[in-house]
C-alpha cells in the first residue's frame, strides 16, 4: 500500500486536503493558489466523496473565487483509482471502517469483495477480543469479591455493631457468595466460546489471500 502522505504545496492545499472538520477557511491568497487538481487526487486516495468539493466552494466564495471543479474532479478520479484496490479493501475492512461507494464502476466489485473480506475478520478478532476482555473483566471482579468478603467478614463480628448493621452484612455476604457462584460458573463457559472463536479465527486467517 502506498503512502498518500504527498501533499506538500502550501498551506491551502493542506487545509483544503485535511481530514478535520475544522479546517473551514482559506484566505484569497490561498484559494488562488491552490492545485485543485492536486486536492482532488489527494481526496481520491483518501477516499473520500466528491462532495467535499463544496467544502472547499464555501471556504472560497467570500473571497469571490471558485474552486476548478474540472481538476479537482480529474485528481480525484486519478486518486481514486489508487484507492480502489483489493489490498486497500481488505485494509480499510480489516480495520473496521466504513466504505461509502466512491470507487468507480469498473473497480467497485473487486475492492468490495476484498472489503468483505477484510470486514469479516474485523468481525471475528473482534469477537475473540471482546470475549477476552469480558473473562479478564470477571476475573477482576472475582478477585474484589473475595477481598469484599474478608472485610465483610471482619466487620460482622465487630461487638459495636447494631442487629441491624450486623443483618445487612449478613445479607451482602449473600448477594456476595451469589455473585462469586455467577461468575464462577461463567467464566469456564466463556473460555469454552473462546478457544471455538479463536479456532473460527484462525480457520478464516488461513483462507485469506492478502495479509494483515
Amino acid at each position: 500500500m502506498r503512502t498518500f502522505n504527498r501533499l506538500t504545496l502550501g498551506i491551502g492545499i493542506l487545509c483544503a486536503a485535511s481530514a478535520l472538520a475544522g479546517c473551514n477557511s482559506m484566505s484569497a491568497q490561498e484559494c488562488l493558489a491552490t492545485d485543485w487538481r492536486t486536492v482532488g487526487y489527494e481526496d481520491g486516495v483518501n477516499g473520500y466523496s466528491g462532495d467535499r468539493i463544496g467544502r472547499y466552494r464555501n471556504a472560497c466564495s467570500e473571497h469571490g473565487v471558485t474552486p476548478d471543479l474540472n481538476q479537482y474532479q480529474a485528481g480525484r478520479a486519478d486518486g481514486l483509482r489508487e484507492f480502489c484496490t483489493p489490498a486497500n479493501g481488505f485494509r480499510i475492512g480489516s480495520h473496521g471502517s466504513s466504505y461509502s461507494g466512491v470507487c468507480p464502476a469498473d473497480l467497485d466489485e473487486s475492492f468490495v469483495d476484498a472489503y468483505q473480506s477484510g470486514r469479516q475478520l474485523y468481525v471475528l478478532r473482534s469477537r475473540v477480543g471482546s470475549t477476552q476482555n469480558e473473562i479478564y473483566s470477571m476475573r477482576s471482579e472475582l478477585e474484589r469479591i473475595d477481598k469484599d468478603l474478608v472485610s465483610v467478614a471482619a466487620q460482622i463480628v465487630d461487638p459495636s455493631l447494631t442487629a441491624e448493621q450486623r443483618a445487612q452484612l449478613v445479607v451482602d455476604t449473600k448477594h456476595l457468595a451469589e455473585r462469586k457462584g455467577e461468575i464462577k460458573a461463567r467464566i469456564p463457559q466463556l473460555e469454552g466460546e473462546l478457544v471455538g472463536y479463536q479456532r473460527e479465527l484462525d480457520d478464516y486467517r488461513a483462507t485469506l489471500s492478502y495479509i494483515e
